[in-house]
């Protein structure tokens, strides 16, 4: 490791889902025209609304969008996905270097397999029930109080739109160690290469009855370990700070990260942000917001979604004004997925990449780039660490010290 440093901190958030579409593939993945934030200004203009993003337009995001000429500060650019697949897994695995090249297994349109589900109720001792796309609050206002009255001897499964397999316990019926543990025979399951989903979800929940059931935060996510070392593991065998906040370890599989913060919501998620700006550490503090994605754009709901947008913003904001000279904040996001588009899947766009110190003078749009992995690239580059030839990506830090 080179002894200088040129930023002590780097700030990685990821607003889940955010695309600025324009993806050349977006064909291959019947997602032209698809665009997430295009679409929610329009919505919010096609109701003579106002989307209040003060923060992310003063570093590019409009520039970025063809929505503006200039901006006030930092440097801004567009990047390509290398990795075949539109999903979290392989999104944030191609910002620390990964390539996937076989995407995951999906069951959206048919379910899982009889062969599957037969074997996870003989290992788990539950009757499966369910075992469909859905989303999670549908499948409780029709199955949970099912699962309820047989003393959670049944089980709701259930997937989406993206590779997950999902598993609904009753926090007091069922438990959460016997939710856990089942997720956990299913996790083991579904490493089999035909069956292999990039995760297994618990989702617990409360209340008596379809009108008062609520999934709570307890929720465990059961991801697979990455095909190699990424840049967390680099960081992290190097002696340095790999803060996860949100989903970030689960992700990862726990790789990687030496310190990890479950949040509650996005909001609580750049609270906790805030919270650890104030520490002292050297490295990297990396987090997810997942209620882009999760709450507005697999339910199709712009309005949400632009909400939700407009809070972040705000407490976007707060993190540049608590920044240090030598800290770096990377904003950018892991896939798109327009809440007007149809289905309810994720969209295959480019994304954006807001960069910020307090030490930059001038601001710059840089050249389209083509792959997420320019985030973990320029973040080794920063702690004077070697890529490895198995990872991708080339470092923007050359590019960001010019002045």
């Amino acid at each position: 490791m080179k002894e200088r440093r040129t930023f002590q901190r780097v700030i990685v958030l990821v607003v889940d889902s955010f695309g600025i579409g324009r993806a050349a593939d977006a064909h291959e993945y019947g997602d032209k025209g698809a665009d997430t934030y295009g679409h929610i200004v329009q919505y919010f203009s096609d109701h003579q609304k106002t989307l209040h993003l003060d923060s992310m337009r003063s570093l590019g995001l409009d520039v970025l969008t063809g929505q503006a000429k200039d901006h006030e500060k930092g440097i801004c650019c567009r990047l390509k996905e290398r990795s075949i697949g539109k999903d979290t897994i392989t999104g944030h695995w191609e910002m620390m270097g990964i390539r996937t090249t076989r995407p995951f297994v999906t069951f959206t349109d048919t379910g899982f397999p009889d062969e599957l589900i037969s074997e996870l109720e003989r290992i788990s001792g539950h009757t499966v029930i369910g075992n469909k796309a859905a989303s999670g609050t549908d499948i409780l206002r029709e199955l949970g109080e099912e699962e309820l009255a047989s003393h959670s001897e049944k089980m709701i499964v259930y997937t989406s739109a993206d590779s997950v397999l999902q598993i609904c316990g009753h926090e007091q019926s069922m438990g959460l160690a016997e939710l856990y543990r089942v997720c956990d025979l299913a996790r083991k399951l579904t490493l089999d290469e035909k069956w292999r989903v990039g995760r297994v979800i618990a989702r617990p929940y409360t209340g008596f009855d379809k009108d008062s059931f609520e999934r709570t935060p307890n929720r465990k996510d059961l991801a697979l370990d990455p095909p190699a070392d990424t840049v967390l593991d680099i960081l992290a065998q190097h002696g340095l700070d790999v803060i996860g906040i949100g989903k970030i370890s689960d992700i990862f599989n726990g790789r990687g990260i030496t310190k990890s913060l479950h949040s509650q919501s996005s909001v609580h998620g750049m609270k906790q942000t805030l919270q650890e700006l104030k520490n002292d550490f050297t490295g990297l503090l990396f987090v997810n917001l997942v209620d882009f994605d999760a709450k507005w754009g697999h339910r199709r709901d712009p309005a949400g979604y632009g909400h939700e947008l407009e809070a972040f913003d705000e407490q976007l904001g707060l993190v540049m004004e608590q920044m240090k000279e030598d800290d770096l904040l990377l904003v950018t996001a892991d896939h798109g997925n327009d809440p007007t588009w149809h289905g309810t899947d994720h969209t295959r766009e480019q994304v954006p990449l807001l960069i910020y110190s307090k030490a930059m003078r001038t601001a710059r749009r840089l050249n389209d780039q083509e792959s997420f992995a320019v985030v973990g690239a320029t973040i080794l580059d920063n702690f004077g660490l070697e890529k490895p030839e198995e990872l991708i990506g080339t470092s923007l830090l050359e590019q960001i010290l010019a002045q």
